[in-house]
C-alpha cells in the first residue's frame, strides 16, 4: 500500500526539482531543455495527464510536444480517439481540410477545447513550412460511431419503412447524446434518461435487420453496427473504466513500424503508464504497458499532474497524504519536473520503486469522494520516467456544444 512520503523523499524532490517557467504552449524558454533532450532520445513518448480539465497541464503537454517536433524530429501524434477522428485531424494538419472547430465536432468530447484548436493550428502551420516532412496524426482506437451515423440509419428507415421511423428514433435519439456527454457522466450528473444505451442500440440494430435490404442497406447496417459497438464498448457499457488496451498499443506499435517515425502519444496517465494500474477493484492494462514491452527504454512515460485548483466542473482540494501528488506538492514551486531515474539515496529509491497512488480526475469527479479519485501502481518508477507537477490549475476553455 502506498503511504505518505518520508521527509527524505520530500528533500530529494526539492533538491532535484527542475523549475518550469511557463505553462503556456507558446513559451520557448530554456527551462525544459534538459527534459526535452532526455525525452528526445526515445522512439515513443507518452504524455499522460491526471485530468483533461486543466489548462496548465494541457499547456505543458503541448509545450513538450512542440519542442519534440522542433528539436528531435518527432513526426507522429497519437491521440485517444477513434481512427475516423484521427483521420480528420490528419487531413486538416496536412492539407488544411476544413477548420479546427469542424474537425473537432466529431471528436471525443474532451478534445473539443480552444486549447486543442491551438494545437491543430500550430501543427498545420508547422506542416506548411515543412511540406516534405510533415507531422501526422492518428487515433489509437478502432473506427467508432459518430453523430452523422445515426442520420444515415434514420434516413434509410425513412426511405424504406417510414412507418417504423418513430420506433428507431425512440432508440437512437436518447443514445446519440452520449457523443456530447458520455453516458457514465450523464448518470453521474443525474441527466441520464434511464435505460442503458447499449440496450437501445441492440434493439435498433435488431429492428434494422428486419427491414427490406435495398442497395443502401449495407451502408445503414455498417453504421448501425458502429453505433452498437460504440455503446457496448463505452465505460457505461462495460460497467467501468478497467480494460485491456492491447489493440491501442498494437496500433501505435504498427504505426511506428510502418513509418519509422518518432511518436508522441497523448492520453490519461492510466493509459500512458508503462505498467498496469489498479482502478478500485479492477485491473487496467493501458497502452503504455504494451509500448514498454515493445520498445523498452525507447518508450518514455511522463505523468503530468497537479496539486489543487479549479477544473471548471469542480474544484479539487489538496491531495490526500498518501498520493504521490501530495509529496510533489511539498516542493515550493508553481510548476516543475523531476526525473525519477536521477541519482538518489537508498530510502528514496525504495520509495520510487515501491507502490504508489496517483490522482486521476475524470468527468465523474466529485470532491466529496476525492479519496477514490486515483489509480494504484505497483511501482512509481516503473510506471513513469518523469513527473511534471503544477501547483494550481485552472479550467480549459470548451468549444460550444452543438445540438447533434
Amino acid at each position: 500500500m502506498a503511504t505518505a512520503a518520508p521527509e527524505i523523499v520530500r528533500e530529494w524532490l526539492s533538491a532535484n526539482a527542475q523549475p518550469i517557467a511557463d505553462t503556456d504552449p507558446g513559451y520557448t524558454g530554456a527551462d525544459l531543455d534538459p527534459l526535452i533532450d532526455r525525452l528526445g532520445a526515445a522512439t515513443v513518448v507518452g504524455l499522460g495527464e491526471s485530468t483533461r480539465f486543466s489548462r496548465q497541464i494541457y499547456g505543458l503537454q503541448e509545450r513538450i510536444f512542440r519542442a519534440l517536433v522542433g528539436r528531435h524530429g518527432f513526426r507522429e501524434l497519437a491521440i485517444q480517439d477513434s481512427a475516423r477522428s484521427g483521420e480528420r485531424w490528419d487531413e486538416y494538419v496536412r492539407n488544411g481540410a476544413g477548420d479546427p472547430e469542424t474537425v473537432l465536432a466529431g471528436s471525443w468530447r474532451p478534445w473539443r477545447t480552444t486549447e486543442t484548436v491551438a494545437a491543430l493550428e500550430w501543427i498545420r502551420a508547422f506542416n506548411q513550412t515543412h511540406p516534405d516532412d510533415p507531422v501526422r496524426v492518428f487515433g489509437v482506437q478502432p473506427p467508432s460511431a459518430e453523430p452523422a451515423d445515426y442520420d444515415v440509419v434514420l434516413d434509410y428507415v425513412r426511405r424504406v419503412a417510414p412507418d417504423r421511423l418513430a420506433a428507431f428514433e425512440a432508440h437512437l435519439a436518447p443514445i446519440r447524446t452520449a457523443h456530447q456527454v458520455d453516458e457514465h457522466v450523464q448518470r453521474h450528473q443525474g441527466i441520464h434518461p434511464g435505460r442503458p444505451f447499449a440496450e437501445h442500440a441492440r434493439d435498433a440494430f435488431a429492428l434494422l435487420e428486419t427491414l427490406p435490404t435495398t442497395m443502401e442497406y449495407e451502408e445503414a447496417h455498417t453504421r448501425a453496427r458502429l453505433i452498437l459497438d460504440f455503446h457496448e464498448n463505452s465505460v457505461a457499457g462495460q460497467g467501468g473504466f478497467a480494460r485491456d488496451e492491447r489493440i491501442a498499443g498494437e496500433r501505435v506499435i504498427d504505426r511506428q513500424g510502418a513509418t519509422g517515425a518518432k511518436i508522441v502519444y497523448w492520453d490519461g496517465i492510466a493509459h500512458t503508464a508503462a505498467l498496469g494500474a489498479q482502478l478500485g477493484a479492477a485491473r487496467f492494462r493501458g497502452t503504455g504497458a504494451y509500448l514498454r514491452d515493445e520498445f523498452g527504454a525507447g518508450y518514455a512515460s511522463v505523468a503530468l499532474g497537479f496539486h489543487h485548483g479549479d477544473l471548471g466542473m469542480a474544484v479539487a482540494p489538496d491531495p490526500l497524504p498518501d498520493l504521490m501528488d501530495a509529496a510533489l506538492g511539498a516542493v515550493d514551486l508553481p510548476a516543475y519536473y523531476v526525473d525519477l531515474h536521477a541519482d538518489a539515496p537508498e530510502a528514496v529509491d525504495h520509495w520510487r520503486r515501491g507502490p504508489a497512488k496517483a490522482r486521476v480526475i475524470s468527468g465523474i469527479y466529485d470532491p466529496a469522494e476525492d479519496a477514490g479519485a486515483n489509480i494504484a501502481l505497483a511501482s512509481l518508477a516503473d510506471a513513469f520516467d518523469v513527473l511534471v507537477h503544477v501547483r494550481e490549475t485552472s479550467p480549459v476553455h470548451w468549444l460550444p456544444i452543438d445540438d447533434q
